[in-house]
């Protein structure tokens, strides 16, 4: 099998295992050398996943690492990791949660409000992207809901479209989101269609459709021209991206890259090693195809 077959390096490169993956020497080997990332995937991280590290200090890292960004940040940290040349790819326009979102009229009000104020802001510091969600089904049908996100969004999209913001609408699964309504590539791409401008798209998360629908690679292809952003996780247990899970990100990240897709691909697994950093980095080698 080809993810079984050991894969030459040209000049004494890391040696890989067997799946593909780098070994512990390998990635230590990596780490010591400062090895540059290839360049060919825009690399980001939620910051979510490493709280207990302080911000500056988890920026300082990113940035050794080679990353371009840490995202899902709100307004007030924007600036922390700029300060270390590093992007915000997402930021937070609303305290809105995920289950309370576009898909109830009534809390348009609120949310256009918020998007309305956030967007010029998002524009100036360089965030190409605000995240948003459908909210939950709460017995809502689900094509109810898919008009109800396109009424308040497309008052939206003249704003966007004017500051070149996109707002990504993100896929969750909705067993450990309970009820979550955006939980399929296809309610999500049909919501873009309905939508109709190139600043409204879906944050793919890999390992939430996984869970969902699975046939990840072929799904990407197929629906990448509504794909804004991309989240990685281990599954089962959202955790690192290596030997100890199912997907294969490897594959799936030179799938991504054939499709000419130019977003951000951001690690959002929880780590389960003792060095987060350490983690975090052997993820991104990964991803690095």
């Amino acid at each position: 099998m080809n993810r079984r077959q050991m894969i030459g390096s040209a000049a004494g490169a890391a040696a890989v295992t067997a799946v593909g993956f780098p070994t512990a020497s390998a990635f230590a080997a990596s780490a010591t050398a400062g090895e540059k990332l290839k360049g060919n995937i825009r690399h980001s991280v939620s910051q979510w996943c490493y709280g207990s590290i302080p911000l500056e200090e988890f920026a300082k890292a990113c940035a050794d690492m080679g990353l371009e960004s840490i995202e899902l940040l709100g307004e007030k940290d924007w600036a922390t990791v700029q300060k270390f040349g590093l992007k915000c790819a997402v930021g937070y326009a609303t305290d809105y949660g995920i289950p309370k979102g576009f898909n109830r009229v009534a809390n348009h009000e609120k949310l256009i409000a918020d998007y309305t104020a956030m967007i010029p802001k998002a524009a100036a510091a360089g965030i190409p992207n605000l995240i948003c969600f459908s909210g939950n089904r709460e017995g809502q049908n689900d094509n109810v809901g898919m008009v109800n996100c396109a009424i308040g969004l497309r008052k939206l999209m003249p704003l966007a479209e004017k500051h070149g913001v996109t707002i990504i609408m993100e896929l969750l699964n909705s067993y450990g989101h309970a009820d979550y309504q955006c939980d399929k590539t296809a309610w999500g791409a049909a919501l873009c269609e309905m939508v109709g401008s190139e600043r409204f798209k879906l944050l793919y998360d890999i390992f939430h459709m996984q869970i969902m629908e699975g046939n990840v690679i072929d799904t990407i292809k197929k629906n990448i021209k509504y794909i804004g952003h991309v989240h990685t996780g281990g599954v089962p247990g959202r955790h690192e991206l290596d030997e100890t899970q199912e997907l294969y990100y490897p594959a799936i990240m030179k799938a991504l890259v054939a499709t000419g897709y130019k977003g951000f691909v951001g690690q959002e697994f929880t780590p389960t090693w003792p060095d987060k950093l350490d983690s975090l980095h052997k993820s991104i080698l990964i991803c690095d195809v």
